[in-house]
C-alpha cells in the first residue's frame, strides 16, 4: 500500500435485490485529501459512503481505514462522520445540542462539550447562534451546523453525501469554498458525493467517475477533463461533442483527421498508437472552437466553414450549433460574447481540445 493511502476499498460489491448499486469497486483516498465521487443518480455514489461509515454491509470486499479491516466495526467505531443531504439536525434540539449530540454519546464531560462546540462554531463562523433553534436558521446556516457537528468528533474521516443540493446556486459557491477552506485548514480526510461537475472540480484533489456502480476513471480535474478514458466520462464531464473520424496522416507531433466536415488535426498522444486508414472517435470540447465571420488569418489551419442554425445566449457566454455539413453540427460556448453571429461562419479548432477516446 502507497504510503499516502488512507482508506482502501478493495473489490467492493453491493446489491439491492436485482439492482448491484456497487460492482466491484476498488478505491483509494491519500490521507488528508479531498477525494469526490461524481456520477449520476443511481451510479453507486452515495452506496459507497454508506457502506464505509458503516450504514450498510458490503456483500463482498473489503475496506480499510489504515491498516485496518472495518468490515465488522460499528460505524460508532469507525472514527467517521458523515454530513447527509438532509443535514438530518435534530429539530428539538438547539444549536449547540445539535452539535454536542456525538460528544455526549461519547460521554465527554460538559466542559470539555462545551469548549468543543466553541472551537467549531468558531470555524464556521457561527459564534453566537449557540441558543439558536434550528427552525430559525437559514439553509446555509443549517448546513454549517450540520458540517459542525461532524467536525466536533474530531473524526479521521469525514463523508458528505451532496450537503450543497439544498441551497440556492449563490449560496451553494459560498459554503463550498467554506468547506473546502475547513477541510485544507484541518487536514482531513474526505470523501465527497456530488453529480455536479463544477463542484466537484473546485472542491476536488482527485475526482472518481462512477457509473452502474463501477468506476470509470479516477484522477485530477485535469486530467479527467482533458484525457477521458471512455465517452461516458467526457460526455459527463462537461459540453463536448463527438466525432467520428478517419486517420489521414500520422506525423512525429500532430495526427491529421478526416471528418465528415473536413480535416482537423490534433496533438499526438505519446502513449497511443495511430494508423493511416484507422477509424477512431474524437471529443472536442465546444469551448476550444473558436467562432468568427472571416476566416483568421493567423490561423487558417483546422478551420472549417459551418452556418449557425440555433444559438443560446445567457449573459456570460453564447452556444452556437454550427452545423459544417454532411450531417455534422458542433456545439460551441464562448464567454463574454461582444456580438451574435448567425449564418455562414468559420469555425477554428483548438489542437489540446481534440481527444481521442476508445470507441466500446
Amino acid at each position: 500500500m502507497n504510503e499516502q493511502t488512507f482508506i482502501r476499498i478493495e473489490h467492493l460489491t453491493k446489491a439491492f435485490g436485482k439492482t448491484v448499486a456497487a460492482d466491484d469497486l476498488s478505491l483509494t483516498v491519500d490521507k488528508g485529501s479531498f477525494t469526490t465521487l461524481l456520477g449520476p443518480s443511481g451510479c453507486g455514489k452515495t452506496t459507497a459512503l454508506r457502506l464505509i461509515a458503516g450504514f450498510a454491509q458490503p456483500d463482498k470486499g473489503q475496506i480499510y481505514i489504515g491498516e485496518q479491516l472495518i468490515n465488522d466495526v460499528p460505524p460508532h467505531r469507525r472514527e467517521v462522520a458523515m454530513v447527509f443531504q438532509s443535514y438530518a439536525l435534530f429539530p428539538h434540539l438547539n444549536v449547540f445540542n445539535n452539535i454536542a449530540y456525538g460528544l455526549k454519546l461519547r460521554k465527554v464531560s460538559r466542559s470539555k462539550r462545551k469548549e468543543r462546540v466553541e472551537e467549531v462554531l468558531k470555524l464556521v463562523e457561527l459564534q453566537g447562534m449557540e441558543d439558536r433553534q434550528i427552525s430559525q436558521l437559514s439553509g446555509g446556516q443549517q448546513q454549517r451546523v450540520a458540517l459542525s457537528r461532524a467536525l466536533a468528533i474530531s473524526p479521521k474521516v469525514l463523508l458528505m453525501d451532496e450537503p450543497l443540493s439544498n441551497l440556492d446556486a449563490k449560496l451553494r459557491v459560498s459554503v463550498r469554498n467554506q468547506i473546502r477552506a475547513i477541510q485544507q485548514r484541518l487536514g482531513i480526510t474526505t470523501i465527497y458525493v456530488t453529480h455536479d461537475q463544477e463542484e466537484a472540480f473546485s472542491l476536488s484533489d482527485r475526482i472518481a467517475i462512477m457509473r452502474d456502480g463501477r468506476l470509470q476513471q479516477i484522477g485530477t480535474s485535469w486530467e479527467i477533463y482533458h484525457n477521458p478514458r471512455n465517452q461516458f466520462v467526457a460526455d459527463f464531464m462537461g459540453m463536448t461533442n463527438f466525432v467520428k473520424a478517419k486517420i489521414e496522416t500520422v506525423g512525429k507531433e500532430s495526427v491529421v483527421l478526416n471528418t465528415p466536415g473536413g480535416r482537423l488535426a490534433m496533438f499526438r498522444e505519446k502513449d497511443l498508437e495511430f494508423s493511416i486508414g484507422q477509424d477512431i472517435l474524437v471529443t472536442i470540447r465546444s469551448e476550444g472552437i473558436e467562432v468568427n465571420k472571416h476566416t483568421p488569418v493567423s490561423r487558417a489551419d483546422n478551420t472549417l466553414k459551418g452556418e449557425v442554425k440555433q444559438y443560446s445566449y445567457t449573459g456570460k457566454t453564447v452556444k452556437y450549433w454550427v452545423n459544417v455539413g454532411e450531417g455534422m453540427t458542433l456545439i460551441t460556448e464562448h464567454p463574454d460574447p461582444k456580438e451574435i453571429l448567425t449564418g455562414k461562419v468559420y469555425l477554428t479548432f483548438d489542437k489540446s481540445c481534440i481527444c481521442p477516446i476508445p470507441i466500446k
